[in-house]
């Protein structure tokens, strides 16, 4: 947005408040990612925002009515903002290309094209660190020193100016990894699916994925934000995509769309499966229809693949306690099953 010559104003970080707000003006059966959206707008239409770039959607996910019910939400509070909605048109980069050169009017396509690659590179880089950071943080003794390496990271890639920079800033940060003292403990290899926001957004999970680290697991996600615009907006051209071999791994299961990433949920609990991980969490917010449809299908799946699984919700009633203790029992579980007990497949 900057390289288009646009004055950003991102919302602060997710916090207890962001959630607040949302839950106050949202429908009460909206799922969370929505009343976090409110949340978001409300705190950068307070620090001066006076437009919205908001993506747009379809299918039996209720995403695609997002935009137009927040901002009809948003009137009703009496905020003069503008929205701009981005739809998604599947595998057509042009016409996303499009969109984005209609937000930058004062800019030449050049410019845009420019702008768009800067910000691949920063995405890449961005997800780099948080695949490194999955992979060391279960493995070292200093988690605080991972945590760090990782946060400071994330704020010089923020600032970064050029591809150089960005390059240095990454292997900078894969060198101090490597550099902290490792254990020798057994490391459980978790795969994390599910629906895309709850799977990206640490504020939407609780964080989930740190604390697994902080247990000595080691977590995948299904989903990367580099991977979704790749299948989903550039049709594979990018890199090579795995999206067709998940969809077949989700059959017999599931031989349908369902909406939101519930096919592609099944397909990588078997797929993780194959892979001979430990195990499978399925997130995602409350209510969400697709994780449901898929929530139903696991037992089966860990039954016939033999991988256990988990299904955790989220929503604002949701605390870390209760979630962090199920965790726990479910590493623990994992572990005593790698040690040659064999307990449940799918804990409630």
């Amino acid at each position: 947005m900057q390289g288009l010559k646009l004055e950003v104003i991102p919302p602060p970080p997710i916090s207890r408040r962001t959630l607040e707000l949302g839950v106050r003006y949202s429908p009460e059966f909206a799922c969370m990612p929505l009343k976090i959206n409110i949340g978001n707008f409300i705190e950068a239409l307070e620090k001066g925002a006076d437009t919205i770039v908001m993506a747009g959607g379809w299918g039996p996910c209720r995403f695609g009515l997002y935009a137009p019910v927040e901002r009809d939400i948003l009137n009703d509070l009496g905020y003069d903002c503008e929205m701009v909605i981005l739809e998604a048109p599947d595998s057509k980069l042009a016409e996303i290309l499009k969109q984005l050169k209609s937000l930058g009017e004062n800019v030449s396509i050049p410019e845009a094209y420019r702008a768009i690659r800067f910000a691949w590179k920063k995405l890449i880089a961005v997800e780099e660190l948080e695949r490194k950071l999955e992979y060391f943080l279960p493995r070292v003794n200093d988690k605080r020193t991972a945590e760090e390496i990782y946060e400071k990271g994330l704020a010089d890639i923020d600032r970064a100016g050029n591809k150089m920079e960005i390059e240095y800033i990454v292997a900078s940060c894969r060198g101090k990894w490597r550099e902290l003292p490792q254990h020798n403990g057994e490391i459980l290899k978790i795969g994390l699916l599910g629906e895309i926001y709850t799977v990206l957004e640490p504020g939407a999970n609780y964080n989930i994925s740190r604390y697994l680290g902080h247990l000595n697991a080691e977590v995948t996600r299904s989903i990367y934000a580099s991977e979704w615009i790749n299948d989903h907006l550039c049709g594979g051209f990018i890199k090579k995509s795995l999206h067709k071999e998940i969809i077949k791994s989700a059959r017999p299961y599931v031989n349908y769309w369902v909406g939101g990433h519930g096919r592609e949920t099944i397909g990588h609990a078997v797929d993780f499966a194959r892979k001979n991980y430990d195990g499978v969490i399925q997130i995602g917010p409350l209510t969400c229809m697709p994780e449901i449809v898929a929530q139903a299908i696991l037992p089966r799946v860990s039954e016939n693949e033999g991988i256990p699984s988990m299904t955790l919700w989220f929503d604002e009633h949701a605390g870390t306690a209760g979630i962090y203790t199920r965790l726990e029992a479910f590493c623990d579980m994992l572990q005593r099953r790698k040690q040659g007990n064999s307990p449940s497949l799918h804990p409630a």
